[in-house]
Parts: structure tokens; C-alpha cells; sequence
């Protein structure tokens, strides 16, 4: 059996295909969404969040910013 095959047979299982069509799968990206979510904030790699290292780059950007507008090189 092809994958493509076996694809179209595990989409076949999830009901509501006559009501809802291709919409039915919402739930699972609005679930994989939130678990994404929740790894990015609760998980560390080494002392860091994402969350922490996004915030801090932002903040170094800013900083950089206003360095630049008042010609402080340094």
C-alpha cells in the first residue's frame, strides 16, 4: 500500500467530513497550536525559554535603536 494511500485512509477515519469537509481538522492545529505554545514558554534549553531568548533580542534591538538615534556609537 502506497503512503499516499494510507494517508487517505487515516483522513477518511476523522468524522464529520459531511458536515464540516475539509474544516474538521481545526481542532487538531488549534491543539497542536496550543502544545507549541506551551513548549515554547514551559521548556528550557539550558538556562533559557524561547520566550526569554525572543524578549531579550527584542530588547538588545531596541536598545541598539536608540543608541543609533542619539549617535552613540559605543
Amino acid at each position: 500500500m502506497l503512503v499516499s494511500e494510507r494517508l487517505k485512509r487515516l483522513l477518511r477515519l476523522v468524522p464529520g467530513k459531511r458536515r464540516f469537509g475539509f474544516y474538521r481538522f481545526l481542532p487538531f492545529f488549534f491543539v497542536l497550536g496550543g502544545a507549541m505554545e506551551w513548549f515554547m514558554i514551559n521548556v528550557r534549553f539550558g538556562k533559557e525559554t524561547f520566550c526569554m531568548m525572543f524578549t531579550v533580542g527584542n530588547n538588545l534591538k531596541d536598545s541598539m535603536r536608540q543608541r543609533w538615534r542619539k549617535g552613540n556609537f559605543s
